[in-house]
């Protein structure tokens, strides 16, 4: 008897221990959803360039004999920045100035000979297209030898020097990278997703943040879109204009930019407060299941928006989510519902 006196009392204490920590309702609010169209904005950072910089190299490869600028040097248009040594080019037209006239000398005395029936016909016609065939190789190498330096573009600024004096180049090889310092224009490059990409078009706006620059925001829009991945990262190319408004800017500097696509998609919108164990773009919130309970629902998250939330799936069918009280509702309490 005494015995089961002692468990009615341990089972009347466990009810009651019970009562007191599970059968509290938890009180908990409801937040409409609502819908939206929005565009999900395209985050991304690179470099900023110049729009008008330029690569400057020989056409023909030789010895690099001078120099003439530096790093950072202003320069005007036409002004000489470098010249390869001559002594072969030079010795290549003469070479060929020496075959025109060897040329020439033939082609007139066979037309003498032919006049004179001591030539055939053939033989002029043989002679005639030497003569125009060593005429084109002249003027190559007069081309050449004009290529033999290279010269200022524009108004600009030497950037970066690539060679140096006495060196061996190929042709094509950069020498002088440099900047064109009469158009304040400027670029900033990034690479996007596919994804991203694919929402993008030519004059999309841009909110660009330069380090800089910390307190100063920078309107731009896209003015380019590569159309083949980058083999390296697999990542596309985009190119965002960029205007300095007084700003100094040089070729390098590390910037970010929010642009904001045309192209618009329909989200549903939560507030902030009704996420729970948000992990990048997956998250879950909590609607009413019946009037008492709650059911935990998995959302695609598209984006955080201030205080709000856009979800892409996940709440087709739902018109209400729990906001306060969702850091203490599990699917096996009971909630009250907060007026």
């Amino acid at each position: 008897m005494v015995l089961a006196a002692l468990t009615l009392v341990g089972c009347a204490e466990g009810n009651k221990a019970n009562e007191d920590s599970g059968t509290h309702d938890i009180p908990v609010s409801l937040s409409m959803v609502s819908e939206k169209e929005l565009a999900l904005p395209v985050k991304g950072s690179g470099l900023i360039s110049s729009e008008t910089e330029a690569n400057l190299s020989f056409k023909i490869g030789g010895i690099l004999d001078k120099v003439y600028v530096e790093e950072g040097d202003r320069v005007r248009k036409g002004q000489l920045l470098a010249r390869l040594d001559l002594t072969e080019i030079n010795a290549k037209v003469v070479q060929a100035q020496n075959a025109q006239d060897k040329a020439q000398r033939d082609l007139e005395r066979v037309k003498n000979l032919y006049a004179e029936d001591a030539a055939t016909l053939e033989q002029v016609q043989d002679l005639t297209t030497l003569n125009e065939v060593t005429a084109q190789e002249l003027r190559i190498a007069q081309f050449n030898r004009r290529y033999a330096e290279i010269r200022a573009i524009s108004n600009g600024i030497v950037v970066r020097k690539m060679m140096n004096e006495g060196e061996l180049l190929n042709p094509g090889t950069p020498v002088f990278f440099m900047n064109d310092t009469t158009a304040d224009q400027w670029k900033l490059e990034m690479g996007v997703s596919d994804k991203d990409w694919a929402r993008l078009k030519i004059g999309d706006q841009a909110i660009i943040e330069v380090d800089a620059y910390p307190d100063t925001l920078f309107k731009g829009e896209v003015i380019r879109l590569s159309q083949g991945a980058d083999p390296a990262n697999g990542s596309y190319t985009i190119e965002v204009s960029l205007r300095p408004n007084g700003k100094k800017f040089a070729t390098g500097m590390f910037a970010k930019a929010l642009i904001d696509p045309e192209k618009k998609h329909t989200y549903k919108i939560v507030p902030v407060e009704a996420i729970v164990n948000a992990n990048g773009t997956e998250g879950y919130v909590f609607v009413m299941q019946g009037e008492t309970k709650v059911k935990k629902l998995p959302v695609s998250i598209a984006f955080f928006d201030g205080d709000q939330v856009a979800i892409s799936k996940g709440l087709e069918q739902v018109d209400q989510v729990v906001t306060a009280g969702t850091g203490f509702v599990n699917e096996y309490v009971t909630v009250k519902i907060q007026l």
